[in-house]
């Protein structure tokens, strides 16, 4: 990390007894960077490195019980499911070898198997080698950057259930992300699995297991659902957060920003933009300053949550961060800039929480500045 206040501040509290802060959110579990993700091992690596509030990706199985990942057509890249042939017959695409130029490939839904079913596999880190030409092989692929070395062992995939009794345990708080289908809604086709029911199904897992709304911040890429939330469950609705990422293609930030207001006018009070929405490069050309997404954010009311911290892979190759970086790349330059943008997402920006694959880096911050 570059010299300066910044720096020094930080290895002041070298020593302190690093406590649990709702300011550091467990992405995927937290412990993401080195666990496979939305499993009980990462849940309690990023429990252990003070996250305060955990996440689940809610999807749905074939017989529409309730799992987490973090996409329902992600069991390819994250399980083991391509390796058992019974199983992987039933994918949506089953394993395809690469052959004549062509990459393998294979799309695996949790809307494939029934909850039984799912229960059989072994979660993996999130990869897969295109080059592959055995379903052995196209379960390797992890990045350099990260490790199969806590792997190995045979991880379940946890349903909501089981998370919400696990982070109620731990004393921790919720955050449930309604992932957005991959498949026609209603599911089947023709039967009274709306997207509404789905949606209320998440939250009644909640009631029945008499958490209070309090502790739980609902959350969805899909502002229907924040609709939803806002006329059927007001009192869950009040911390429902809507995931934004509406201004990733070309020319669609400006509109981004414009919606802000509609949001804000509909009820919502929470947005979670990426990273990147929320900073840019200063008039000087070498600090770090908040963009117009997060100062128009702030003069309509709106509470920011962001996403998604320790994601990307070294800040000091050519890389400079990639996506999560791209708004400020041009002064990225080593590892020691994600403080540099931790300090001016909760001084500057202010936002009330940060999503991290490795919820040290974020608790360490937010104990030392007392957030």
């Amino acid at each position: 990390m570059d010299e300066g206040p910044l720096k020094n501040k930080l290895a002041s509290c070298s020593e302190n007894e690093i406590k649990p802060t709702a300011w550091s959110i467990g992405h995927r579990g937290g412990g993401t960077l080195q666990f496979p993700e939305e499993t009980y091992e990462s849940i309690m690596a990023g429990t252990r490195m003070g996250a305060g509030i955990q996440e689940c990706d809610v999807t749905f199985t074939k017989d529409k019980s309730l799992v987490c990942r973090h996409d329902q057509c992600d069991l390819h890249t994250t399980t083991n499911v391509v390796a058992i042939p019974a199983l992987n017959a039933k994918c949506t695409v089953p394993f395809k070898p690469a052959a004549n130029s062509s990459p393998a490939t294979a799309t695996c839904c949790t809307s494939d198997f029934t909850l039984a079913e799912l229960k059989t596999l072994c979660s993996k880190m999130d990869a897969s080698n295109p080059l592959a030409t055995t379903p052995a092989a196209y379960l390797t692929g992890t990045p350099g950057y990260r490790t199969d070395l806590y792997a190995r062992t045979c991880s379940p995939i946890l349903t909501l259930d089981e998370y919400i009794s696990l982070v109620d345990d731990l004393g921790l708080q919720f955050t449930p992300e309604l992932k957005t289908p991959r498949v026609p809604m209603p599911f089947p086709p023709g039967s009274n699995y709306t997207q509404a029911a789905y949606a209320q199904q998440m939250i009644d897992t909640f009631k029945a297991a008499k958490i209070k709304p309090e502790r739980v911040w609902i959350q969805s890429f899909l502002y229907d659902d924040l609709l939803y939330w806002l006329k059927a469950e007001p009192k869950f609705a009040k911390q429902a957060v809507l995931l934004d990422e509406s201004g990733d293609e070309a020319g669609t930030f400006p509109s981004a920003v414009a919606n802000l207001t509609n949001y804000a006018k509909a009820g919502v009070k929470y947005i979670a933009p990426p990273l990147p929405y929320l900073v840019t490069v200063g008039k000087d050309s070498k600090s770090i300053v908040p963009s117009v997404y997060a100062t128009t954010a702030k003069k309509l009311g709106l509470k920011i949550i962001t996403w998604s911290l320790e994601r990307s892979g070294w800040l000091n190759d050519e890389s400079h961060g990639g996506y999560y970086y791209e708004s400020i790349g041009g002064v990225t330059n080593n590892d020691g800039d994600v403080f540099n943008l931790l300090h001016v997402l909760a001084q500057e920006v202010g936002v009330v929480g940060v999503f991290s694959d490795w919820s040290a880096t974020v608790s360490y911050y937010a104990n030392c500045f007392g957030l």
